[in-house]
């Protein structure tokens, strides 16, 4: 049986537990996989050690089988948003945003006002979509080959 959101007939965003990571490879790989020509280097998120992150408590997914999922870091004062991956089968079906929404609640729930993210200045598609959601450029910077993007959502 399928967890939903009771408020939105959804499914529910979950803790990856171990038996998870290999799904959660797949879908990062499936979703990364297409910038590497684009940018020149594996996306940093294709070179996680996602066993330790999801023992650390980081990883969350969604769908079963896994669809999507979000890294995530908590600090004093913002949440990191490492990575966020959607199966490329389920793009424009709302996994996205379902995320999205998943993280501004962590957020608040660990009773952090603000969160930071960065995406590579290559992946144009994120720099259309993380503005919709309340993100906003504070820098862009160089680190090693990656050319990023940082951004904050300040939440009310």
């Amino acid at each position: 049986m399928i967890d939903k959101d009771l408020d939105r007939g959804e499914e529910r965003v979950r803790p990856a537990v171990a038996a998870d990571v290999p799904a959660v490879k797949a879908v990062t790989d499936a979703a990364y996989r297409h910038y590497i020509e684009r940018i020149g280097v594996v996306p940093q998120p294709m070179e996680a050690d996602h066993r330790a992150d999801v023992g650390a408590g980081k990883v969350f997914v969604t769908g079963e089988p896994v669809v999507g999922l979000v890294v995530i870091e908590a600090f004093a004062d913002h949440l990191f948003l490492d990575s966020i991956a959607v199966r490329p089968a389920a793009h424009g079906t709302g996994v996205g945003r379902r995320l999205l929404r998943f993280v501004d609640a962590r957020a608040r729930e660990l009773g952090l006002d603000e969160i930071r993210l960065y995406t590579n200045a290559m992946m144009w598609e994120n720099q259309r979509i993380y503005p919709k959601y309340g993100y906003e450029v504070v820098e862009r910077r160089v680190d090693g080959p990656y050319d990023r993007l940082h951004y904050r959502k300040r939440l009310d």
